[in-house]
């Protein structure tokens, strides 16, 4: 039998659809019951004159899109050719010819709906040239130019019954291949489909503007230049990443937002890299031109009172709030670094966060807006990366609206150097997004597309992209010349007329507006911002708005921040305890997980044997308890890597899952555990957004290993670490990176434990590598309840995670206990020989060498908190020992790596302010290798015992 897949997979698709077709017919004269149903219906209606349409069509080419599904092409035809029958024409060689043609009309109709695009004048320069695609070709049918004013039955479709081939190529080509090209074929949603394909072939077929609507058009468009042209005659030796050559974007940005609000959109978040942002900051996001201009004077507001460094005018944020008829809404443009799409990650954790704060669970009340240049789009990898959790349940948001600020040049270079496929765009396909192509000359057409964007989004909850094709008037910044790769396409753009001068023309010619008033008004913008700019030499600045609204009352200084105790009641731990490890009623438990939540249950009832995971439940659950959200993800993170966690039960029987923290009472705060995509970068740029929109919030991501936080090195570097010093905005986001030499290779090992410490600087954030489960649930739970957030960065354990000793007790975690930074040894005499310092995992090593070795003159310190440096704790513990004892510093890592070349200086002060005679303590590790670890399990083991032989020594 013919079937659906058949159908899809037939060369017919390609070329040769008559032949297939009338294979296909053959086959049901036969037997009826050898093809697909959706077929036989269609030929019950055919008369045996089909068969002679092969001698008409031998050549014709019916490429089928293959995303159509049989039924909705058969059906198709199936009212084609029944209608076309049934008009009344004279014989039965006039209704052969009627059907035959109206066949071929809806292939030709069908490919431009697929392929029309290539075919659009997308370029404003002219470069791109327009594909003459052969499907697009009436020849390929069988059409000759006898049949062009033929009239053809096409029942309905474009809006007509009947049309001529003239009439319905012009359709079409306005349509589809007119300065709008769109592609939504590849979209497997019919409903989707169906509704973008009634947007554009009858809204945009009827799309127009009234007077007084194209001259609020103009306007915003000569805002846009005039701004551009200002800045480019007052600070001419300025790096500005202008927008001159893509000035509709404003009207489009202004079209969108304009859109939004009145389907109910009440905030957008933004982001977008640097071109345009001047632009974006004075015309959508409403900040002050004055503003603007004392930032190109250097003033700003003191940044030492804040503690920060700064950064350029056009990677700085902006908050304001905008009317639109009547209507209010918040925008937020988020600041970001020169790495080009590092920021679109973030803005979708912070519309995730801000969503989940106001119970937007329509996702329609807050959405994201991210710009993006053309060969970002199409080169960096995070933008797939972003694109790819626009689906899933723990990433979901509602869709973003994306417009690729398309200038169709890199830095130097041209596209067919940056991309192997036809459109920048092409990488969205990835989750079946429509794509709106648009040149940028027609600028109501790049009103219709901005339209068009939100209401689809709106009404799908789907990401859509915008592709807006314009130019870059200069080079990639002001200072540039571009003529040295690019001399051809900057001719053409001397030469070329600006979007403002075209559309003025267009009104001049209509007469909608005289060439006086189009000059009046350009003056009328210049004199506006050469008003603001006499105003910037006695403008002070304004205090930095960076603990407004929901951070309001936080600290800014780790000194100044209040540390409270974090214990809770030893009740309130058991009835967490027990909520943890409660099974529903007809729950079908894994039984392994049932032995591990029974043994777990014990160890609580008895207030001993606390491990890690029951530790940072516990912590959880206390802030939960408290009404704070918790949020956690991770590659895995819900059972956890190391299958230690179990944040969620399973059903072995439905796969239904139970999170037991949700469970603990009425009111209480949000636990979500997050299994992440494959994603290190993307992942945890989401987590550092939704950290900077909810400061209430414990934000977690969670390394499967901690050395695979390198692929997600920009966000540490650019966001994490600086955003608090270069745009004051704080976040309390927590890294968890799994660390510790256990012989698992150099990829398994070690979480880059030196790189964050020579991050550290200026109270940016914390860093530590904790030994107990009680201090790790101190830790979470100072994020929150302190006055402060900061990042923290924790080397997380992974055979701790079992071991028999790095466990606490439910009193290290009740009333009145809190974090201790340095823990001290309670067991070895302060006259000891040897005062080992160590950090994290080796501790244990050390232990159980003196353990074995009954050694009692060897003590061991551990530093839990690296940053910010411990001095005085260390100071105060330095002081209880003989002056003499031989001082060490000891770390599995190598010497280039781990802890010491950061410790190394900082031991030496706090030694020489305790007095110590020995000023610099001893290294004793590994010595310096290029890679972490080795590979080999047994060399390992021979490192790792000689390293604690050595540092414990011998039998006392």
């Amino acid at each position: 039998m013919t079937t659906q897949k058949d159908f899809e997979d037939s060369t017919y698709l390609a070329s040769g659809g008559i032949d297939f077709l009338t294979q296909l017919y053959r086959s049901y004269l036969q037997d009826p019951t050898s093809i697909d149903p959706s077929w036989r219906h269609v030929f019950e209606h055919f008369d045996d004159q089909l068969l002679d349409l092969d001698q008409d069509m031998t050549r014709a080419s019916w490429a089928v899109p293959y995303v159509e599904e049989v039924d909705d092409w058969s059906q198709a035809l199936l009212s084609v050719a029944q209608r076309a029958q049934a008009v009344p024409l004279a014989g039965p060689l006039a209704k052969h010819d009627a059907t035959r043609d109206s066949i071929r009309a809806l292939m030709l109709i069908r490919n431009y709906r697929v392929r029309g695009h290539l075919n659009a004048a997308l370029d404003p320069l002219g470069f791109e040239s327009r594909v003459e695609h052969p499907r697009l070709d009436p020849a390929s049918y069988g059409f000759t130019p006898d049949d062009y004013d033929r009239p053809i039955f096409i029942d309905g479709v474009l809006g007509h019954k009947t049309a001529t081939l003239r009439q319905i190529l012009a359709i079409l080509h306005r349509t589809y291949s007119s300065s709008i090209g769109i592609e939504y074929m590849h979209i497997q949603d019919p409903e989707q489909k169906s509704w973008i394909q009634m947007q554009i072939e009858n809204e945009w077929a009827n799309f127009s503007l009234s007077p007084d609507a194209q001259k609020k058009l103009l306007l915003g468009l000569t805002k846009a230049e005039t701004f551009e042209m200002f800045l480019h005659t007052k600070y001419p030796g300025a790096v500005r990443f202008g927008l001159e050559g893509l000035e509709p974007l404003i009207p489009a940005l202004q079209q969108i937002l304009q859109t939004g609000a009145r389907l109910g959109v009440a905030e957008v978040v933004l982001g977008m890299a640097h071109r345009g942002r001047l632009n974006v900051l004075a015309n959508i996001m409403d900040k002050p031109c004055h503003e603007i201009f004392s930032e190109f004077e250097g003033g700003v507001f003191s940044f030492e009172d804040v503690q920060s460094s700064g950064d350029v005018k056009y990677h700085l944020g902006c908050s304001s709030v905008r009317d639109f008829s009547g209507t209010s809404m918040n925008l937020s443009l988020t600041a970001n670094p020169s790495h080009l799409e590092a920021v679109n990650p973030v803005v979708i954790g912070k519309v995730r966060a801000k969503q989940e704060q106001c119970d937007d669970n329509t996702h329609s009340k807050v959405i994201g807006l991210l710009l993006h240049g053309d060969a970002a789009f199409a080169g960096q990898g995070l933008v797939a990366e972003t694109l790819s959790l626009s689906e899933l349940p723990g990433y979901q948001v509602g869709g973003t609206i994306h417009i690729v600020t398309n200038n169709q040049i890199g830095f130097t270079t041209s596209p067919k150097h940056s991309r192997s496929s036809p459109y920048s765009s092409d990488v969205a396909k990835m989750i079946q997004t429509p794509i709106l192509h648009v040149n940028g000359d027609d600028l109501e057409a790049v009103l219709f597309v901005a339209q068009l964007a939100m209401q689809f989004r709106q009404r799908f909850n789907k990401d859509i992209v915008v592709d807006l094709f314009g130019y870059r008037r200069f080079g990639h910044n002001e200072m540039d010349e571009p003529a040295f790769t690019q001399p051809l396409m900057y001719q053409a753009i001397a030469k070329h007329s600006t979007s403002r001068q075209i559309y003025s023309q267009k009104l001049i010619d209509a007469g909608v507006v005289t060439a006086d008033e189009v000059e009046q008004l350009n003056q009328n913008c210049l004199q506006e911002l050469e008003a603001d700019f006499k105003t910037t030499a006695n403008y002070k600045p304004k205090k930095a708005d960076w603990l407004d609204g929901v951070w309001s009352g936080f600290a800014t200084s780790l000194a100044k921040a209040k540390s409270p105790a974090t214990g809770v009641t030893i009740k309130k731990l058991r009835e967490i305890g027990k909520v943890l490890t409660k099974v529903p009623e007809g729950f079908a438990i894994h039984p392994r997980l049932a032995r591990v939540l029974k043994e777990k249950q014990q160890r609580l009832e008895a207030g001993k044997g606390i491990d890690w995971a029951t530790a940072e439940a516990l912590a959880f659950g206390a802030l939960l308890f408290d009404g704070s959200p918790v949020r956690l993800s991770g590659q895995d993170s819900r059972r956890g890597t190391f299958s230690q966690r179990h944040s969620a039960f399973i059903d072995q029987n439905t796969e239904q899952d139970y999170i037991p923290l949700n469970h603990i009472k009425v009111g209480q705060g949000l636990f979500e555990p997050v299994d992440s995509s494959l994603s290190e970068a993307s992942v945890l740029g989401f987590e550092y957004g939704f950290s900077l929109a909810d400061p209430k919030a414990l934000v977690m991501w969670e390394a499967q290993f901690g050395d695979f936080a390198n692929g997600a090195q920009v966000i540490i570097d650019q966001f994490i670490c600086s955003g608090e010093s270069k745009w004051k905005r704080m976040s309390g986001l927590v890294m968890l990176l799994p660390h510790g030499y256990e012989g698992q290779g150099p990829e398994h090992s070690s979480a880059r434990f030196e790189r964050y410490l020579q991050l550290c600087a200026q109270d940016n954030w914390q860093v530590a590598n904790i030994t107990t489960p009680a201090n790790y649930f101190h830790i979470l739970r100072r994020q929150v309840v302190r006055n402060i957030r900061k990042p923290l960065v924790i080397m997380t354990p992974k055979s701790l995670l079992r071991h028999k000793q790095a466990v606490s007790s439910m009193e290290d975690m009740g009333p009145h206990t809190r974090f201790v930074p340095v823990l001290a040894d309670t067991e070895v005499s302060k006259k000891a020989r040897r005062l080992v310092l160590c950090s994290g995992k080796v501790y244990y090593d050390l232990l159980q060498r003196r353990q074995e070795q009954k050694v009692t003159d060897v003590a061991l310190v551990r530093i839990e908190q690296l940053y910010p440096f411990p001095e005085s704790e260390l100071v105060n513990i330095f002081k209880t020992y003989d002056a003499k004892t031989e001082m060490v510093w000891c770390q599995e890592e190598p010497e280039n790596m781990g802890a010491w070349r950061y410790l190394d200086r900082r031991l030496e002060s706090a030694l020489t302010k305790a007095r110590f005679k020995q000023t610099r303590p001893i290294y004793k590790g590994r010595s310096e290798l290029a890679s972490t670890a080795s590979g080999y399990a047994k060399r390992h083991a021979k490192e790792q015992q000689e390293l604690v032989e050595d540092v414990v020594g011998y039998r006392a």
